[in-house]
């Protein structure tokens, strides 16, 4: 779009005597603004960004109370890697992977080996990274090619997985998704595994429905595989949001260390770990599962340190966040947060469907999260798009979408509940949704669809 304007006006009461009052919006201009003036300016700008707490698309997190702000503005000058200059952050850090290993019963805290990252993509391509370098390690010991290895996942998985597999040259092996298997379940798993897969990726989540794929079952299934061909395949666990859920709400849902078929698991701390984006963690279980050539030494403002990460400098103000949720919520703290957005995810549900025109897709465990289709036939007049945009027009943000692959016709509905979203504005929403609805039925005819979306969104 050619855009109407090549500079900004400036509001002359924003500006000060002396001051220009427009500025190019795509070059530098020659002179200084005055702080205040350039805050206003930017300030104004974004008020257009749409209502961070009415947006039910994304999966992170939009909020945290004073005391987390204050402490983050104390400290988002610290960077990360400079673990000499800042080694009380760096001291933290390590207290929070072993916080982590410990909750997610790693067999022995002290031995696992974890980091911090930004966000959990990141997170997700070092446990990839891993993986592929022990088979090549292993493959080239045994004197075989390491030219071609796959990785094995639902259709489902989240868009970093595919980057991965296109960044690193591996073979993504998608399971897809159906009906009758609704998550990577194990079902006709030993029809996607070979000597070349270097692993198997669990999501505890799915993106598009907000399912768990369960752990256990695949890990027996992989043990079956094993007893008949003797591959031995590992698994990652994708826990990017049910990672920092199910230790508090199903804590006898067995799908992390415990099995030990799960060699790391990775978190996005920036979802329902509660803190500002972007953060995440990855934690392998112990640290003959993390390749020891992966891992640099480097020399860096006086001090030498490991790192093992695809981004070098980073903040570290968000591990000092994840460390005062861990110290001010605990474990208590933890559940009765999430398990208010669970209830409040569970109130959706059962709203939804009374309404007419829903039915829910996906059952089982799972992440604060939920998603409808239209019952087959309700109307020709609209669809799930256009009561997206209906919603959108009164600021809430509920995105509609296709399931993937052999599900592709199929589209659903989906609401992702945070901390945040209260029982009062859930009721709005549906209040929303109801006369909504009741706008489309009405219509003489069918509206035009146009520029519908190929696929969800990935957050």
């Amino acid at each position: 779009m050619t855009p109407r304007r090549s500079s900004i006006e400036i509001n002359p009461l924003f500006s000060r005597p002396g001051e220009a009052t427009t500025r190019p919006k795509y070059a530098l201009a020659d002179d200084p603004m005055l702080p205040e003036t350039a805050y206003q300016v930017v300030h104004d700008e974004a008020m257009l960004d749409g209502n961070a707490r009415l947006n039910l698309a994304t999966f992170v997190g939009t909020w945290m109370d004073h005391a987390a702000t204050r402490l983050y503005s104390e400290s988002f000058d610290k960077n990360m890697i400079d673990k000499d200059e800042y080694h009380a952050t760096a001291e933290i850090e390590d207290r929070c992977w072993k916080i982590l290993a410990r909750l997610w019963h790693a067999p022995d805290p002290h031995a696992a080996i974890g980091t911090s990252t930004i966000g959990s993509s990141e997170a997700c391509m070092l446990g990839g990274l891993a993986f592929k370098r022990r088979w090549q390690q292993a493959r080239r010991a045994a004197g075989q090619p390491a030219d071609r290895p796959n990785l094995v996942m639902s259709s489902a998985v989240q868009v970093c997985w595919e980057k991965f597999a296109n960044y690193w040259d591996v073979e993504p092996r998608l399971v897809p998704i159906t009906e009758e298997h609704k998550t990577l379940d194990g079902h006709d798993l030993a029809s996607y595994v070979d000597e070349n897969t270097i692993g198997v990726v669990a999501i505890m989540g799915v993106t598009y429905t907000g399912m768990y794929e369960p752990v256990r079952e695949l890990a027996a299934a992989l043990d079956r595989i094993q007893a008949e061909t003797g591959l031995d395949i590992p698994i990652h666990v994708d826990g990017a949001s049910g990672a920092f859920i199910a230790p508090f709400l199903q804590p006898e849902l067995e799908w992390d260390f415990r099995l030990e078929r799960v060699h790391s698991i990775s978190t996005s701390a920036h979802k329902y770990g509660l803190v500002y984006p972007g953060l995440g963690w990855v934690i392998w279980r112990s640290a003959e599962y993390l390749p020891e050539d992966l891992v640099f030494k480097v020399s860096y403002l006086g001090g030498s340190m490991p790192t093992f990460a695809l981004n070098f400098s980073r903040p570290g103000a968000h591990v000092l966040l994840q460390y005062y949720n861990f110290l001010r919520l605990g474990r208590e703290g933890y559940r009765s947060v999430q398990q208010a957005s669970q209830d409040v995810a569970s109130h959706l549900a059962d709203e939804i469907v009374k309404l007419a025109p829903f039915e829910l897709w996906g059952d089982g465990p799972g992440i604060p999260v939920l998603a409808w289709r239209l019952k087959h036939g309700y109307t020709d007049k609209w669809d799930l798009y256009d009561l997206g945009n209906q919603l959108r027009q009164q600021g809430w943000l509920v995105p509609a979408y296709p399931m993937p692959d052999d599900l592709a016709d199929v589209t659903v509905q989906r609401v992702v509940v945070r901390n945040g979203l209260s029982m009062d504005l859930a009721d709005k929403l549906l209040d929303q949704i109801e006369a909504s609805v009741k706008y489309l039925d009405a219509l003489d005819g069918p509206l035009p669809h146009e520029g519908r979306p190929t696929m969800p969104f990935h957050h």
